[in-house]
């Protein structure tokens, strides 16, 4: 059986696990790890099929969460970042027990658009995966610059994540097609509105692939949820706003201890 690559540090009391996105790896959260180490146990984790996690083919979401959660403490926070928001949610959702609270980053438990529910466009999702055949490291690099548009900090932000990916391996094509596939067509919607774990969610203002509509469909869908949207961000807001996400975090556990 493949392993997860995981990385165990920082000597807080409370757990708290990262999940990144779609493409990326967990050095894209070496922004805000010295903060957070401060603070908490961090888990710093490789989704199946990216980074340092090889092995891997395309998975399915439930797939990807139960092989995460395999590796997991028995209690944390979970954080997601766009798919990684997904992947955080369905282990909320099979196993709250083990989760003390659920947070998502420019995530939505519905990436494509629907009729009056915004996201990104189906054919948009799918002309990525036609790309990805075609010219593989371009098509990363124009999902990567989507990330940052817009924000006053675009190009270093830019250069951030892709420092991130060039890091380590790239992961394969099927792999990154099947994190496609799960953003096209996963819709948790409904089963998140019965979760029972704290649900806080964080936006940014300028995100193209996650609008901030969602936020306010979600603040009436989901009331037992908080949310806030980053001004000035975009779909990275922990890269362009470590402190104050930092800070939003801090806030969250201090309610929850």
């Amino acid at each position: 059986m493949n392993n997860i690559w995981w990385q165990t540090t920082g000597e807080g009391d409370c757990h708290l696990v990262l999940l990144h996105g779609w493409g990326l790896n967990a050095q894209v959260w070496d922004c805000i790890t010295p903060e957070l180490s401060t603070h908490f146990t961090l888990h710093l984790v490789d989704l199946p099929g990216y980074g340092r996690s090889q092995g891997f083919g395309a998975l399915t979401l439930d797939e990807m969460a139960r092989l995460v959660q395999a590796q997991a403490p028995a209690r944390a926070i979970w954080l997601g970042w766009s798919l990684g928001g997904l992947v955080a949610s369905r282990i909320a959702l099979d196993a709250p027990q083990r989760v003390q609270a659920l947070v998502t980053v420019a995530s939505s438990p519905c990436f494509s658009a629907h009729q009056d529910w915004p996201g990104i466009k189906p054919d948009v999702l799918s002309g990525f995966q036609q790309q990805l055949n075609e010219d593989f490291q371009r098509t990363v690099e124009r999902f990567l610059a989507l990330q940052t548009l817009g924000t006053e900090s675009a190009r270093q932000d830019a250069r951030k994540l892709k420092s991130a990916v060039l890091a380590l391996p790239m992961p394969p094509t099927e792999v990154l097609n099947g994190g496609l596939e799960i953003l096209k067509t996963v819709d948790l919607r409904e089963e998140l509105t019965a979760l029972q774990v704290p649900f806080l969610r964080l936006y940014g203002a300028l995100d193209g692939l996650v609008p901030r509509k969602v936020a306010a469909l979600l603040d009436t869908a989901l009331p037992q949820s908080q949310s806030l949207i980053v001004e000035k961000a975009a779909h990275a807001p922990f890269i362009s706003h470590p402190q104050l996400f930092c800070e939003t975090l801090l806030s969250l556990t201090s309610r929850l201890s």
